[in-house]
């Protein structure tokens, strides 16, 4: 599938390097340097993904990743950054990254993380019209809209899928890969805790309105919601 990429990264060396790799392989990019240009870019066309580098000269990664969030832009986005402490991994997926990848990255991995995460853009289309409940939670794929308690969730889409996942398969345990399978349609195993970093984040939008956690932790098997 080819895509229409935007790259934010201020490397004069590798990201024309990474650029041209990506059209190689059939896709076609747009390069900026600064979160400024990353901002402008967005707003003056439609890209498929998003390259994003989290350290930038003035607007950093983080920054122009939680503007774009709270602008309801839900484009797919990858940090790459030359960081991998666990800490600055959560952060990027916390302030609503989809993955993140650590420099020096392969350019045939990236292409197949690119290709998962706009693939599961059509993921709500390929699920049924039924309405799914789990206990308290109502969830409706194709209205892409949750509940808890008769209250609206403000959910991301890969939030949104893996809840909608955890509820089909409620008081059933899921495991990881099977996560990454039909979230993130990832066939592969990726180098960051990307599963354990939305279960966080959807424990703490589900639990927003006062209620006990829902996802228990099964320890080396995965996760499982009580219905």
């Amino acid at each position: 599938m080819a895509l229409h990429l935007l790259i934010v990264d201020d490397d004069e060396a590798l990201a024309p390097q990474l650029a041209e790799q990506l059209r190689l392989m059939g896709h076609s990019a747009v390069m900026v340097q600064d979160g400024r240009r990353a901002m402008e870019a967005v707003a003056g066309a439609q890209f498929d993904a998003i390259i994003l580098d989290r350290i930038l000269p003035g607007m950093d990664g983080i920054a122009v990743l939680r503007s774009l969030r709270a602008n309801n832009i839900l484009t797919p986005i990858i940090m790459l950054t030359a960081l991998g402490q666990s800490r600055q991994k959560v952060e990027g997926l916390d302030s609503g990254a989809d993955d993140y990848v650590v420099k020096p990255v392969d350019p045939a991995e990236l292409n197949a993380r690119l290709q998962a995460l706009v693939r599961a853009r059509g993921w709500g289309e390929r699920g049924s019209d039924e309405t799914l409940r789990a206990g308290d939670l109502l969830v409706s794929p194709t209205k892409h809209s949750a509940w808890r308690d008769g209250k609206a969730l403000n959910l991301q889409k890969i939030e949104f899928r893996l809840l909608t996942e955890l509820v089909r398969n409620a008081d059933s345990a899921v495991t990881r890969a099977m996560l990454l399978e039909r979230v993130w349609n990832y066939d592969f195993e990726p180098a960051t805790n990307i599963v354990e970093a939305y279960i966080r984040r959807l424990r703490i939008k589900l639990t927003e309105f006062g209620g006990d956690d829902p996802i228990k932790t099964i320890r080396g098997v995965g996760y499982m919601l009580r219905g």
